[in-house]
């Protein structure tokens, strides 16, 4: 089915967003296409995989609704082709709700984890959250493209990290972790803070996801992991990134 864009309201907002709704269930994605469009944002449509990632490649959109059971390809292949070239926002939209499934998604680099059936209230102010934290988005390039940090060389742009030369593999969510803690170097934030400045969305299990994220870039980017001189630990608190002057 090709791409289509259903009809835009009157009132507009000065910056209309766009977003990519990528849903196999037609009147589902029409009632999401309508209550979507009602609120200022330009839609356009895929109702498979394979076409959504046309789509964003034809033409990347502000943000992306991806069911995560499609036809053709799936919601995690299509994620993790859109996150190995772009950090654009990307909201998971699914029946599943275990949390397995949550982490799975938001470990390839989902910004966002809505499970069905939700209001469009509700879908709607995730959306604006999510574009909010881009907005305010602390851009790699505010601190530079490449930096130095402990041992390993930051390519922020290309979303690498790179040690003696050689990429050292990391999850897009723990390069997105790292990314933030850059960006706000110096600053002391809790772990239900990097849930949910990080992963954006309400995490109402335990922290742990965090400490698993950071043990893996202080494997990543530090001489002595057991002594991190960069990702440190505030106890009590949370965590920090140090920059040596």
């Amino acid at each position: 089915m090709a791409v289509t864009s259903p009809r835009q309201s009157d009132a507009m907002p000065e910056r209309t967003s766009t977003i990519l709704l990528v849903e196999d269930e037609r009147a589902l994605r029409e009632a999401l296409a309508d209550a979507l469009t009602s609120e200022g944002f330009v839609v356009k449509q895929a109702d498979t995989g394979a076409a959504g990632l046309a789509a964003f490649r034809a033409a990347p959109p502000d943000l992306i609704l991806l069911d995560l059971m499609l036809p053709e390809m799936g919601g995690i292949e299509v994620c993790r082709s859109i996150r190995s070239s772009s950090r654009v926002p990307i909201i998971m939209v699914t029946a599943k709700a275990s949390e397995t499934d949550r982490i799975s998604g938001l470990d390839l680099g989902a910004d966002d984890y809505v499970t069905k059936p939700f209001s469009s209230r509700e879908l709607v102010a995730r959306i604006r959250a999510v574009l909010r934290r881009a907005a305010a988005g602390e851009s790699p390039a505010a601190v530079g493209s490449r930096l130095r940090i402990a041992e390993a060389e930051i390519d922020l742009e290309g979303q690498r990290i790179l040690r003696s030369g050689s990429v050292v593999h990391v999850k897009p969510k723990a390069f997105q972790l790292l990314a933030f803690l850059i960006q706000n170097a110096g600053r002391v934030y809790s772990r239900e803070q990097l849930l949910d400045r990080v992963w954006g969305y309400d995490y109402a299990g335990e922290t742990r996801t965090v400490d698993v994220h950071m043990h893996a870039l202080r494997q990543a980017i530090e001489a002595v992991p057991a002594q991190p001189t960069a990702l440190q630990t505030v106890r009590n608190i949370g965590y920090v990134l140090r920059r040596s002057a």
